[in-house]
This record gives C-alpha cells, structure tokens and sequence, in this order.
C-alpha cells in the first residue's frame, strides 16, 4: 500500500516543475491528484503522464491570484474525488528583473505578491475547510532558501518567500486542533524548466546573467542545487502519516546555505 493510499492532495503549478514531479510521486504513492495549473497545455500534460503510469488525476484550470479560480477550483477538486486531505502549495517563483528595493520596478512587487503569496493564502483559504471536513490531513507551502538567509539583490521573491514562513507558523497553531500540520519546505537552486531556461546550469550558463552565481556557491555548497523530485519527496513525507508529529517547521533544501 502506497504512502497516500486513500488521499486526495491539491498541487498548484501542477504544469511544470517541482510540483509536476510531486504529481507524478504522489500519485506513485496511491493519492488522487488535483492538478491546479493557469496552463492548458501543461496541466493536461501532467494529467496524461500521471494517467499514462495508471494514477488517477483531474486537471483544473486556475489562476491561484484569482480568488473566483481558486474557489471553483476547489470546488471541482471535491465534486470529483469527494474531499481534499492535502493541499500543497507549489505555484509560484520569481521574475529576472527582481533587484534591490531601492532600484526595483513595483509592478514586480505586485507580480511576486500576488503569485508567491496572495495564491497560497487564496488556496489555504478555500482548501482548509475541505480538509477540515475530511477529519483533518495536511498543508505544504512552498518557500526558498532565500527567506531563511536573505537573498539579494532578488528582495520582492526574498519578502514573499519570508511572509510564507510566517503564514506557515500562524496556519499550524490555529489548525491544529483540526488534526491539520502545516509546513514550509525552504529549496535551494532546482533545475527546472524555468531555472535552467533562464539560468542554465552550474556548468553552461543561460541567456540571462545569473546574479546568485551558481557555479561558485556550488563549489562551497555542493549540495545547493538539486532536482524537482528532490523537494518532491520532502513534500511527500510531509504530505503523509510519517511526518504526524511535525506542524509549524521549516524544512530547509538549500544544501546548508543557512547553516554555515
């Protein structure tokens, strides 16, 4: 029997990515996936890998900045699997021209806000009461590495990512008398499509400068850049009945960044 057998998760940004690969490691594990995604193409792409592996998914369109999406979302998530036991909140990420608060254009503001914290609130809003209802399950927010040791110049996604911490906190002390764990896990420097296309590699620069330099913190961080289903299986553990006695934590995947 699968580490999920039985549960229903909700997995925002399901199109691409982290959260594509947890899709994929989820429903492995026996859950039913929701799989909220602003794009067609992706989202339906994930749903027939899943499919294709012999999991059961639903595809939904939605814009987690949108509270009307994220409700309907919902909405269709439990007309179709009967209830909702995890929510994972993995949309999001930041944009090239984030830079120094001094210097920063404020429609980036406005941009990294709305994705990297408005949509987990909209989805924690409208989820938490169907997890409620389900006798109680799980929430997984998304937050970096940057929160936990202030990345610069990138101080928009760094804010965003630091409130999510905090949310996390608030969210775990007032939910846990409904039998609901809250968690962040903090990633380090994953190579997805959006990273690698953008940035490259440690070992083949992208099209745009790489202000983090990649290559010289990997050689004092060996263990800083990873894979999607690097974080993918932290947030199945934290998604299953393994991780019962952990709410309220930071989970950081950032190759010790923090620590030394």
């Amino acid at each position: 029997m699968g580490r999920l057998a039985g549960k229903v998760v909700f997995i925002t940004g399901a199109g691409s990515g982290i959260a594509r690969a947890a899709a994929s490691i989820f429903a492995i594990e026996g859950a039913k996936v929701a799989l909220a995604e602003i794009k067609p193409e992706l989202g339906a792409a994930t749903e027939k890998k899943v499919r294709d592996a012999g999991g059961d998914a639903l595809f939904i369109q939605t814009d987690v900045t949108n509270e009307a999406s994220v409700k309907a979302a919902v909405a269709a998530a439990v007309q179709r699997f009967g209830r909702i036991d995890v929510l994972y909140n993995c949309a999001g990420g930041s944009v090239p021209a984030d830079s120094y608060v001094t210097d920063v254009d404020l429609a980036v503001w406005q941009h990294t806000m709305s994705l990297d914290l408005l949509g987990p609130i909209l989805c924690c809003r409208h989820a938490i009461p169907e997890i409620i209802k389900a006798g109680g399950g799980a929430v997984i927010n998304m937050s970096s590495g940057a929160a936990l040791r202030g990345g610069s110049p990138s101080h928009i996604y760094t804010s965003a990512k630091g409130a999510i911490l905090s949310l996390t906190r608030a969210l775990a002390g007032a939910y846990a008398k409904n039998n609901i764990r809250v968690n962040a896990i903090c990633a380090g420097r994953i190579l997805t499509e959006r990273i690698t296309g953008n940035y490259g590699t440690p070992d083949k620069p992208g099209p745009i400068a790489d202000r983090q330099d990649a290559a010289g913190r990997s050689k004092e961080y060996p263990f800083w850049v990873g894979r999607p289903e690097d974080i993918a299986n932290i947030a199945l553990f934290l998604a299953s009945d393994e991780s019962r006695m952990i709410t309220g934590a930071t989970i950081p995947a950032e190759g010790g960044r923090s620590a030394y």
